[in-house]
């Protein structure tokens, strides 16, 4: 039996098993420790942010303070609503018409090329609609358009039912497509109606304004979050 009992004592004696560690049970103040660390790397970043938050905050103050919106232009009057990115404009014309204009923030730029600059400027584009209804049998005549800095295009005309049923009714052509002499005319419709360059300079200050103030809110509200406990 002992030829048996050596080669077992010396696999016990082995210094492979002498090297495996024994199970213990991990220390609880370990998970203390760990969720006190992360709990203090969530503090500091959320006192990063407020703080950028607050710079940004007095930077857009300091630099150019958004204007209190006017509510009249001309015959329209203007109705600004807060955390939208759209305005409507309203007037009547006539005894029958009833106008309405809804008007997007800057939605596009294109460069434009200035003798003297060292780089392009971009100028800014927004798209506006034109609502015109006549009461009666609900049928609204509905113009799309740009307006640039100074002037204003017509990209689509066509007349639509007061309640758009769904589906793809025929639109009509593109506005380019059309007549010269019949693009020149409903610019003069619309002329007539104030739609008109005056119109796409206002409409550039009043969005330059509205997307200060926008900004601004956005990022007050954004902070208002984050301080909530």
């Amino acid at each position: 039996m002992a030829w048996l009992i050596r080669p077992l004592r010396r696999t016990l004696s082995s210094p492979c098993l002498k090297a495996l560690p024994l199970r213990q049970h991990p220390d609880p103040t370990s998970f203390i420790s760990s969720r006190s660390i992360s709990g203090m790397r969530n503090s500091a970043f959320q006192d990063k942010m407020l703080r950028l938050l607050r710079q940004e905050i007095q930077y857009e103050h300091e630099r150019s303070a958004p204007k209190q919106p006017i509510t009249r232009f001309n015959s329209f009057t203007v109705d600004d609503r807060q955390g939208e990115q759209w305005i409507k404009l309203k007037r009547k014309f006539g005894e029958k018409e009833d106008i309405t204009i809804d008007a997007t923030m800057f939605d596009g730029s294109v460069p434009v090329s200035s003798s003297g600059e060292t780089q392009d400027i971009e100028q800014l584009h927004m798209t506006f609609i034109v609502n015109i209804s006549k009461g009666g049998d609900g049928n609204i005549l509905e113009i799309v358009c740009s307006a640039w800095p100074d002037t204003i295009e017509i990209k689509k005309v066509y007349v639509r039912q007061h309640n758009r049923k769904p589906g793809y009714p025929y639109l009509g052509p593109e506005f380019e497509e059309l007549d010269e002499e019949l693009q020149d005319s409903l610019y003069e419709f619309l002329e007539e109606r104030s739609i008109n360059g005056e119109l796409a300079i206002f409409l550039h200050e009043y969005m330059g304004n509205k997307d200060k103030t926008e900004f601004t809110r956005w990022l007050e509200t954004v902070k208002t979050f984050v301080e909530k406990k």
